[in-house]
């Protein structure tokens, strides 16, 4: 018998790769990383009889066609099929003349051309050396460029600014009124009108100088006006404007924008235009409107945080008043302080902690003044419902009252906490609530909804003032219930909450707790632990199918709306990863040809999440943003390599994590797979525990009937 022989792996440090040449022959070499780039790219014009190899560069064939670098030639893969290009320098001196040149034609293909090479970090950082930003920023103040011309122009300008390698505070005040005229004047092209619109909100976003003037130059109005037109692209980009505007502006103007937008009816217009329009939300419009909802929520912030002056006359007056609308009905004409003695009665009645000096109830931050701003709108605006929700508790002496007062300020904590109040918008949520933008007054509105569920359920309960912390829990529970339930307005936020009763959270709680039931009898948790592998084994198979399926994954870059995707799978025999770039989200299976790159599973060392993934330690802005880290993870391959990912959702964070810790044999420990998991097992031991007493279980299934002779007694729906 002869010897086996072991075959020995190819060196980690070569690479095989196809090289491509307008009009000749592709060469398939193998490239040494070991080598310096400037000898392969030697080597590859002798094969060809170019001279001058100085003068060319290596570029990817497929996908954005990036050039290789000393820095990035670690990521070519075997199989690779790579381009030979005019060097960077060279391309960005070419295009630099041909955008300059007098004839339209060649202009007009040489800013295409740029548009699509300034994406590339390489080229851009030649370009931008040779003073072209500067040449293009002249351009466009020239004013002589509209349409196409104009549209790569701009394109190109923002693709070379968003590389980070020149500030955007060396842009002219003249450059920015040309680009602020074009979202101003009532009919301009839509790539042109998108892209400026982009470009001034990377103008507010990068330079505090550049606000001011961005600001100065737009009028809220211009953009609310690009609101109102159905192309939803357009709607996005304008948003982001308006809240890159209010993220940047200053804490005292806030307050101002905020007024001029509610005076041009900012809200109504995105409700009708946006939210109700005709076309369903993309996930960048709802992470817009989230943003606008969390900065407009944000405003309260102030109040919440600032505690009131017990000696202060003003302050004090409103807590009169508001015994005066509960007690009094109308002013009161004595105003001496020996009837202000006899307040303390109504204090208490009015549910107060504190019945000599109520103020001091509002002394704790948060939430501060704006507990009392809440209760003041109540009374005068729902001026029955607040009187009706005081006398009825206040006529009580069975202990069962409800204090208002405290109930009010909890509530208000409550509420800031459940809508985040002070919190700076997350990059990856689109957790925005449409009925925050069917009222003017929303948050005011929605306290009102809260306080009467919060009397309605301490009826319910029954309680009493030391069960006062179980109401507030049941009252959260209801409301982010609701909540979660995305009620499309105020009064089906009060139906869903009418529908979660008491007595219905407490069905809720019971049913979750049986389907989460593990009972401690010793057979029961025998069956469970004999019932587990097998579900686990079934687990495990969904999410390696899920694997073979795909998934499409978001690139992280710079600006959110011009999006870039790539496609990663599982080879039917588990065997091998493949991933490949994607110019837009695929809407099916992708196939295995179109995805270029591959990695054995046999050559995966690890899989790391969240802070440890080598992505997320590189982009410090990223590093603080919890929804990235959340969702992040990491390969790592042979030879110190990684492959990054950001899942889109955090079911498909869990599916794929599950997914490649089954690949690699360890044990899958998302919190996805407990869930599937209890379910599943729950499922099994209910049907393995039916009652079957008094039933004899055959040996053999039953035999199949006859059919019948007619089919007479079947229905003719027809």
């Amino acid at each position: 018998m002869p010897e086996r022989r072991a075959v020995m792996p190819p060196p980690s440090d070569i690479v095989k790769v196809a090289i491509e040449w307008p009009g000749a022959n592709a060469q398939l070499i193998e490239i040494d990383q070991k080598k310096p780039l400037s000898s392969i790219i030697r080597e590859v014009c002798d094969g060809w009889s170019l001279s001058g190899s100085e003068q060319f560069a290596l570029r990817y064939a497929d996908g954005p066609q990036l050039y290789i670098t000393e820095q990035s030639r670690g990521e070519i893969k075997n199989g690779t099929i790579l381009r030979l290009a005019i060097s960077p320098m060279r391309a960005a001196r070419q295009l630099l003349d041909r955008i300059q040149s007098h004839g339209i034609d060649a202009r007009l293909e040489a800013l295409k051309e740029l548009a699509k090479l300034s994406a590339d970090p390489t080229f851009a950082t030649e370009f931008i050396n040779m003073e072209g930003i500067g040449t293009l920023a002249r351009l466009v103040e020239s004013g002589t460029h509209f349409g196409e011309m104009l549209a790569f122009t701009l394109t190109a300008f923002l693709e070379l600014m968003d590389h980070g390698i020149v500030s955007w505070d060396l842009i002219s005040l003249s450059f920015i009124k040309q680009i602020a005229g074009y979202v101003n004047q009532p009919m301009v092209d839509v790539s042109i009108l998108q892209r400026s619109l982009a470009i001034l909100e990377s103008m507010v976003l990068n330079s505090h100088s550049l606000y001011h003037r961005v600001a100065q130059e737009i009028t809220v109005g211009q953009l609310i006006g690009h609101l109102q037109v159905s192309n939803q692209e357009i709607q996005t980009y304008a948003i982001a404007l308006i809240n890159a505007l209010f993220l940047k502006a200053p804490e005292d103007r806030r307050q101002e924008m905020a007024s001029t937008l509610a005076q041009k009816h900012l809200r109504s217009i995105i409700l009708n235009h946006v939210i109700r329009g005709n076309r369903p939300i993309k996930a960048e419009m709802a992470h817009q409107l989230y943003v606008l909802q969390v900065l407009t929520f944000n405003l309260l912030e102030e109040r919440m945080m600032t505690k009131m002056d017990p000696t202060d006359q003003a302050q004090r007056d409103v807590i009169f008043e508001l015994r005066r609308i509960a007690f009094d009905g109308e002013n009161d004409p004595t105003g001496t302080e020996k009837r202000k003695a006899l307040y303390t009665k109504d204090y208490k009645m009015l549910g107060f902690t504190n019945h000599v000096n109520p103020a001091m109830d509002f002394t704790q931050t948060p939430p501060g003044m704006l507990a009392l701003d809440n209760m003041l709108y109540l009374a005068k605006f729902h001026q029955d419902t607040y009187i009706r929700i005081v006398l009825e508790n206040s006529s009580r002496e069975d202990k069962h009252e409800c204090p208002f007062g405290r109930c009010a300020i909890e509530l208000t904590r409550m509420l800031c906490e459940i809508l985040q109040v002070g919190e700076l918008p997350n990059e990856g949520c689109n957790d925005y609530h449409p009925m925050f933008f069917t009222h003017d007054r929303a948050w005011e509105e929605f306290f009102c909804v809260c306080i009467q569920l919060l009397n309605k359920t301490w009826k319910e309960m029954r309680a009493t003032a030391e069960d006062f912390n179980k109401v507030m829990q049941v009252v959260r529970e209801q409301i982010t219930r609701a909540l979660a339930m995305k009620p499309s307005s105020l009064e089906q936020l009060k139906s869903k909450l009418r529908s979660l009763s008491y007595s219905e959270i407490l069905r809720l709680r019971q049913s979750e707790r049986m389907s989460q039931d593990d009972f401690q009898s010793a057979p029961i948790i025998e069956l469970r632990e004999r019932i587990q592998p097998e579900i686990l084994e079934l687990i495990k198979q969904q999410r390696l199918n899920r694997l073979c399926e795909g998934s499409c994954f978001r690139k992280l870059g710079n600006r959110r709306r011009q999006e870039k995707f790539w496609f990663c799978r599982l080879s039917l025999n588990h065997k091998v990863l493949h991933y490949g770039d994607l110019d837009e989200s695929p809407q099916g299976e992708v196939p295995f040809e179109l995805l270029t790159d591959k990695i054995p599973v046999s050559d995966i060392k690890s899989v790391v999440t969240g802070k440890d993934c080598p992505h997320m330690k590189e982009k410090s802005a990223l590093k603080q943003n919890k929804e990235v880290l959340e969702l992040a993870f990491s390969i790592l391959y042979d030879p110190d390599e990684a492959l990054n990912f950001v899942a889109p959702s955090k079911y498909e964070y869990c599916i794929w994590t599950d997914g490649l810790c089954a690949l690699l044999g360890r044990e899958m420990g998302s919190d996805l797979t407990r869930s599937d998991l209890d379910t599943l097992i729950s499922m099994e031991m209910k049907l393995r525990l039916l009652d079957l007493e008094n039933i004899t279980i055959p040996e053999a299934p039953p035999p199949v009937p006859k059919e019948p002779s007619t089919y007479n007694f079947t229905y003719n729906y027809g």
